[in-house]
């Protein structure tokens, strides 16, 4: 007996088809044919391969929320051992599925395809940030409080997708060492959020916006 076509079985079936081929279906015809299914079920939840891979994605981001709700402890931590924890437990779901992950990658000849891949995961990666209220030093203009809570966000979506690339190269036992770099990202980060270094690139950022308006005036 066939199996239904759903959104979950289409993901099943296109996970398990990269593991063992090392590619994508060659078509969404030959896929469901192979299935079972028509074509026209198949999109009805997806208009291409590339939105199946995202939501594969997608799957790996909530399972690490759901894992994280469990743990009672999390809602007492701070900021910074919230995003850490979020780290560990995410790249923890991966390495469970390291092998898909680097034959889903190596598939993109571009690397911006890889990326676009992540929108619905950045998406929400930057609300889960967002959420987390972390604490800098005050701004005195509302444009500037707007900016740096925005520069936050993306600050953190690239030191994510940064510790990502270390852990694709990452040969140590049991991935040890993306460890110690999530750790160190993370406490520099935040380290950098609170110390001077911050305050030269608020003052360039001042002096950019002032003369931005001056020269628009």
């Amino acid at each position: 007996m066939a199996n239904k076509c759903t959104s979950q079985s289409i993901v099943e079936a296109f996970t398990h088809y990269i593991l063992k081929n090392g590619e994508a279906p060659k078509s969404v015809y030959s896929f469901c044919d192979e299935n079972n299914w028509k074509e026209q079920d198949f999109y009805a939840h997806f208009s291409s391969f590339f939105q199946v891979e995202s939501e594969v994605y997608y799957q790996m981001y909530t399972q690490t929320e759901g894992l994280l709700k469990k743990e009672k402890a999390f809602k007492k931590f701070d900021a910074q051992n919230k995003l850490l924890t979020f780290y560990f437990t995410f790249f923890e779901v991966l390495t469970s599925n390291r092998s898909l992950v680097l034959t889903l990658i190596s598939n993109h000849k571009n690397k911006l395809d890889s990326l676009n891949v992540l929108k619905k995961v950045r998406v929400h990666f930057k609300e889960m940030v967002r959420d987390l209220d972390i604490e800098t030093m005050e701004l005195p203009h509302q444009m500037l409080e707007k900016f740096k809570e925005k520069g936050i966000e993306e600050a953190a979506w690239g030191q994510l997708l940064l510790i990502w690339q270390f852990w694709m190269e990452d040969t140590s036992a049991k991935f040890e060492k993306t460890d110690v770099y999530i750790e160190k990202s993370v406490k520099a980060g935040f380290d950098l959020l609170q110390t001077p270094p911050l305050n030269s690139v608020i003052d360039l950022g001042k002096f950019l916006f002032k003369e931005k308006i001056q020269n628009n005036a």
